[in-house]
């Protein structure tokens, strides 16, 4: 194929060295990434941790998606999958409406399952009675989630109870129906108590955050760390906690209660869940609660590739996630709920390493390819892919066809070039790979007709 050269060996070689003096060990990893050396300087970002733990929800957030009915052995095959890209712990469907068997199976193929050197850790959450939180230990789970809410009053709202026996004609309103945040926390204290005598961690979800106040922070940590709750994780259904509240409210937690961990579960409502992990991770947060492709209703949570890769490459946080599997697992979703990504969906979407069929774009990967595209499509399972468009020229075309197996001379090139952009603006519509391939053939079929007829 006749490509000129743009760019001589020592031109190259200039263009790198200077690249190569604006960047920082580990900002840079080639093969990786290559972000702002000011992401690894903590006079810039603030202190971080040397790592953080995520715990992976997708099994319990694809049961509020609408319309999504998947197969048990569709949710094991997707459970395998997730154990296998590295996650830590897994938080699965809760126990009700399962039989033993299937909660026992469940948490099997968590612990069977790790291809790695660290075990991944099985969380029961919804735990709302004793025989709960027995069937969860006796299935082999290492922690329940026992969730709390931060209202008083009205979180009748969100008991099930009340729906169930309004619906019968009954009447919910008893002497211990809770009437008070005190309440609330005197009905959570003996699960948490009993949790902890069959050696269970003991993770509490202290839900609706964004309505908390100080007086209602202090009592909820100090009752149930003293309880004997071994995390206290920082649930914002809403999405309406912004990254610096969030970091507040988890160094208010560690304030209160030192040697408690503590988690967060942010929502996307503002499409800064992610911001609020890191947030918070600063802040002193252990464990960030999230799911594959941000799967849960509503907004969504944080996404599991996009945080990782946030915490990996920006910040220099290990996560243990093996981020070449993360764009399969996020594809592995997409079948598994029916629910498609965003083509620019950030890490894992199909397009998110296109940058379009520029020259300038498609050719500065010869320099380097970590220049437009900050992370390497390879090094988290990703493809980098380049579309033809109007705006293409002669090199992207080159390189188009020579990936389709087509060898053209320079003059054909352009000939292919001119009647491809005239195509594109009669038509409205960008040419496929085998367009291009089909109309290449015919400009050097006719090349060659004319070089006999000559």
């Amino acid at each position: 194929m006749d490509k000129p050269a743009v760019f001589t060996a020592e031109e190259i070689a200039r263009f790198r060295a200077e690249l190569a003096a604006k960047r920082a060990p580990g900002a840079y990893e080639p093969g990786r990434w290559s972000v702002s050396p000011l992401d690894r300087r903590p006079d810039v970002t603030g202190p971080l941790p040397r790592s953080v733990r995520l715990r992976d929800a997708t099994l319990r957030s694809v049961e509020t998606l609408p319309g999504v009915v998947a197969s048990v052995q569709a949710k094991e095959a997707y459970l395998r999958r997730l154990v296998d890209a590295g996650v830590g712990e897994i938080v699965t469907a809760g126990v009700t409406g399962r039989d033993d068997e299937a909660l026992r199976a469940e948490v099997g193929i968590i612990k069977n399952g790790v291809t790695g050197d660290t075990a991944c850790r099985a969380v029961c959450p919804l735990m709302r009675t004793i025989q709960d939180i027995d069937r969860a230990a006796d299935a082999g789970y290492d922690g329940v989630q026992i969730w709390v809410d931060l209202l008083g009053e009205a979180a009748l709202i969100y008991q099930p109870a009340v729906y169930q026996r309004s619906w019968k004609g009954e009447d919910w309103r008893t002497p211990d129906t809770p009437r008070s945040h005190a309440d609330v926390l005197a009905g959570a204290i003996p699960l948490i108590g009993h949790a902890r005598s069959l050696g269970l961690d003991v993770i509490v979800p202290i839900l609706m955050v964004s309505y908390v106040t100080e007086e209602v922070l202090e009592e909820s940590v100090t009752a149930l760390t003293g309880a004997g709750a071994t995390e206290i994780t920082l649930f914002d259904g809403p999405g309406a906690m912004s990254p610096e509240a969030y970091a507040y409210v988890v160094r208010r937690t560690k304030e209160l209660a030192p040697e408690v961990e503590v988690g967060v579960h942010p929502h996307n409502t503002f499409g800064l869940a992610v911001g609020c992990a890191i947030g918070a991770a600063r802040a002193g947060a252990a464990v960030v609660e999230l799911s594959v492709n941000g799967y849960c209703g509503g907004p969504g949570n944080a996404d599991l590739a996009a945080t990782a890769l946030a915490f990996e490459a920006l910040y220099g946080v290990r996560t243990g996630i093996r981020t070449r599997e993360l764009t399969a697992l996020a594809r592995a979703g997409e079948e598994l709920t029916g629910y498609q990504l965003a083509w620019n969906h950030p890490v894992t979407g199909t397009h998110a390493f296109s940058w379009g069929g520029m020259d300038f774009i498609t050719q500065e990967t010869a320099v380097d390819p970590l220049l437009h595209n900050c992370l390497e499509p390879g090094f988290v399972g990703n493809e980098r892919k380049v579309p033809f468009t109007p705006d293409s020229g002669p090199y992207t075309l080159t390189d188009k066809l020579a990936a389709l197996g087509a060898d053209l001379t320079h003059a054909q090139i352009d000939e292919v070039l001119r009647q491809a952009r005239e195509i594109m603006a009669r038509e409205g519509r960008l040419l496929t790979d085998a367009s291009l391939a089909a109309l290449a053939e015919q400009v050097t079929s006719s090349s060659s007709r004319r070089g006999r007829e000559s």
